[in-house]
């Protein structure tokens, strides 16, 4: 039998202010270099219909469906401006929903040239996922379904069953992934086009699938060859299209009804890979990729700088004292890892890119310039402690 997985990313970024050197020079704090009041208006947005998107996924789970969700760490501190929302996923109950572990930030952390920071935000997310929905991740999706391999034996050591990642054409050479993929963590691949079909353009009535329902999409997925499809969807792009398509709240419910109709069952990420043997994938031994392609994350040069001036600063904060300050500094540091502020660089309009860089590299330049300033009060008081103690 076939079986599909299902896995919804939850997750809104914390954006950028448009930030001027002329506002440096002062006290270093979230609100300075973040926009707290977009995130707040994006995110009570985002809240109004999570409700109704859970109500519609505990009725496909009475109707036999399967879930994994990848919920931000990030996402999840946006939670205190509405509790009700993690009660909310918490209902959906731990027998057909599985919760995957990421880097806690949303980053790409997995790309500097040391792990140790990368695997610092995965055991953070791993503690929130199992202090509020008290149960253990057993598969992983990096940010933006980036695929490395040097992290696989990372991942493995810290005893994930399953990763999924991006079914890239320089991964899959052309084909669909259909299989389970022999890595040191098992691995699934997103089915883009299958993917896309309901994140992007479920709601597009130019499109020639347009209407989309269940038993369609399900027929699709049982005519396909192979043994496990993937499909990763953001939830905000399910949320976007109740806004234009309620449809999509029918298509949920029934979803696993069809799926079963046609001989597909609906499995969890970690039970796929249980459920089937491994099939060789030479390419995962030396590509990366990532959600719609390396380029957009490290595409040109402003990217670049901005991800040395991120490695620069972090061997900068392991140098600090212990202090509240290194706290709060490390904490900016680590929202400045954020896939977004990447892609946000790379702008399909170029001169917003630009914009985008001169600005966030502006933030990272005040970073280390606080860092600098934090180390010499710090070393100045020290100083001065100690000749205290030597004329006492």
């Amino acid at each position: 039998m076939k079986a599909v997985c299902v896995c919804f990313e939850v997750h809104l970024p914390l954006p950028l202010r448009w930030y001027w050197p002329r506002e440096g020079y002062g006290d270093v704090h979230i609100e300075k270099y973040f926009d707290m009041e977009k995130a707040f208006h994006n995110f009570t947005k985002f809240a109004a219909n999570i409700e109704t998107l859970n109500e519609a996924l505990a009725k496909s789970i009475e109707n036999g469906g399967k879930y994994t969700l990848d919920i931000s760490g990030v996402f999840l501190e946006q939670c205190k401006w509405a509790p009700e929302i993690i009660e909310g996923f918490k209902k959906l109950g731990n027998k057909n929903v599985s919760f995957a572990a990421s880097p806690y930030y949303h980053s790409i952390s997995c790309l500097f040239p040391s792990l140790a920071e990368f695997k610092e935000q995965v055991e953070m997310d791993i503690e929130v996922i199992r202090d509020v929905f008290g149960t253990e991740p057993e598969t992983f999706v990096n940010t933006e379904l980036l695929f490395d391999k040097k992290i696989m034996k990372t991942l493995h050591e810290m005893g994930f069953k399953c990763f999924i990642s991006e079914g890239s054409h320089n991964i899959m050479n052309g084909y669909d992934p259909m299989h389970v993929y022999d890595n040191e963590v098992p691995t699934l691949l997103r089915h883009i086009n299958l993917s896309e079909d309901l994140e992007i353009k479920f709601s597009d009535k130019g499109w020639p699938g347009y209407p989309l329902i269940a038993d369609k999409f399900a027929s699709w997925i049982s005519s396909m060859k192979g043994e496990v499809i993937t499909l990763y969807i953001k939830y905000d792009a399910i949320n976007t299209h109740l806004q234009k398509n309620e449809g999509i709240l029918e298509f949920l419910h029934e979803l696993p009804i069809c799926l079963k109709k046609h001989g597909v069952k609906m499995l969890l990420a970690e039970e796929a890979v249980e459920s089937f043997k491994k099939t060789e994938l030479s390419s995962l031994e030396s590509k990366t990729t990532a959600r719609y392609g390396m380029h957009n994350l490290l595409g040109n040069h402003a990217q670049h700088l901005f991800m040395h001036e991120l490695v620069d600063i972090g061997e900068m904060l392991e140098k600090m004292g212990d202090s509240g300050k290194k706290e709060e500094l490390t904490k900016i540091f680590r929202y400045l890892q954020q896939s977004e502020i990447f892609l946000e660089m790379n702008s399909e309009e170029r001169r917003l890119g630009y914009e985008r860089a001169v600005n966030d590299i502006s933030i990272l330049s005040d970073i280390e310039r606080a860092i600098i300033i934090a180390e010499a009060t710090e070393a100045a008081e020290n100083k001065s402690a100690g000749k205290k103690e030597a004329a006492q």
